[in-house]
């Protein structure tokens, strides 16, 4: 599996924002938090429940990405399991890694592995990480992020309007 397959992991315009600014990693993962909650896939206690995750395991996976999430306890504040994603053109300081792209995850139940899973055997392509990290628009991120062979969704082309 290279790409994210399950339906509910199916990422919309929605669930993309691309060219932000982030103060820092806190700043990062708020923002990654906030659009888990615009979603509706977590319910807002989740927000320090990634703040926790990150004091006691880093969520820097390579490749300019970060991928933020809750606890453990936090799983049942999960609405459903969703995707945020996030892109800084000007990155963000990780611990000092260049972060460009900031994952946030909400996953239920046992996703949680296979969720994390699948985003670093996706991620693990230097050429696709490095077309994420320059993405510009939510179409774009959405087709380095969909499952191999997936026609239904979105490719760059699509140029998918987005509502900001």
């Amino acid at each position: 599996m290279s790409a994210l397959t399950a339906d509910a992991l199916r990422l919309t315009p929605e669930a993309v924002r691309t060219g932000l600014r982030a103060a820092d990693k806190a700043d990062a993962i708020d923002q990654a938090g906030r659009l888990l909650l615009e979603l509706d896939a977590v319910e807002p206690g989740y927000l320090p429940a990634m703040h926790e995750r990150e004091r006691s395991v880093p969520t820097y996976i390579g490749e300019g990405v970060a991928i933020p999430h809750g606890t453990d306890a936090a799983r049942a504040l999960v609405r459903r399991t969703a995707l945020a994603v996030l892109v800084f053109p000007d990155g963000v300081d990780w611990d000092g890694q260049d972060v460009r792209v900031v994952i946030g995850i909400a996953a239920d139940g046992d996703s949680h592995m296979g969720v994390l899973s699948a985003l670093a055997a996706t991620l693990s392509a230097p050429d696709r990480a490095a077309a994420l990290r320059a993405a510009d628009d939510a179409a774009t991120v959405i087709a380095l992020l969909r499952p191999d062979g997936d026609d239904d969704a979105p490719t760059p082309d699509d140029r998918v309007k987005e509502t900001r």
